[in-house]
């Protein structure tokens, strides 16, 4: 069985985030199945990543359309200039997230696929990952089905951003990373440096 998650990303005033993300503790406690809330701290700025695990689809929208009709949405809708809303499923291969300790540094990178990149980046990441995560943990791989389509985002956890450039020295060096021919299936990427707010369950 495929696990789905809710990637919320809301993006606030310049130097905001610290206000918001008190407020966002509280509101997120009344929402099923929280992951993560992280900031992001190098990359696309002034934005909070929420990510929650979705059990029923329908009561997932059903959650979107009232916080998209509150007037005070998350509590902190003086803060906001956007927001997004996006459904991901993992590929089967890969272990649902959990909370716990694996940061506090989280690689967030977010490809868009050509229009026929999905299969084969699946295929190409079955046979490398486990090769990858004897080099260093995957927190999940996962394909977007709403929003900009189709979106492939993939998050890694390091303890420090020195860890992160060891690591991936390391990977490409013993050469099971990245996996060949990876890149000509896409045709946007994007990488951000998150961390974790004081209650997310996984930092």
């Amino acid at each position: 069985m495929p696990n789905h998650y809710d990637v919320t990303t809301i993006a606030v005033r310049p130097n905001t985030h610290p206000k918001a993300l008190p407020v966002l503790k509280d509101q997120t406690a009344e929402l099923p199945g929280l992951l993560a809330c992280w900031f992001c701290d190098i990359g696309s700025l002034n934005r909070i990543m929420i990510i929650r695990s979705i059990t029923d689809l329908a009561a997932n929208l059903e959650e979107r359309r009232k916080l998209l009709a509150a007037r005070n949405p998350f509590g902190i809708g003086d803060l906001i200039t956007e927001v997004t809303m996006d459904t991901y499923t993992a590929f089967d291969f890969v272990n649902p997230i959990a909370a716990g300790e694996l940061g506090p540094c989280f690689e967030v990178r977010t490809y868009v696929f050509k229009p026929d990149g999905v299969m084969p980046t699946e295929t190409l990441w079955r046979e490398w990952l486990p090769k990858r995560m004897k080099v260093s943990p995957v927190v999940t791989a996962m394909v977007s089905s709403s929003g900009t389509v189709a979106r492939f985002m993939h998050i890694g956890p390091y303890k420090t951003l020195d860890e992160r450039a060891r690591i991936r020295a390391k990977a490409v060096n013993d050469k099971v990373w990245p996996p060949p021919g990876g890149p000509d299936h896409l045709v946007r990427m994007e990488n951000d440096i998150y961390m974790p707010a004081p209650f997310s369950p996984l930092r």
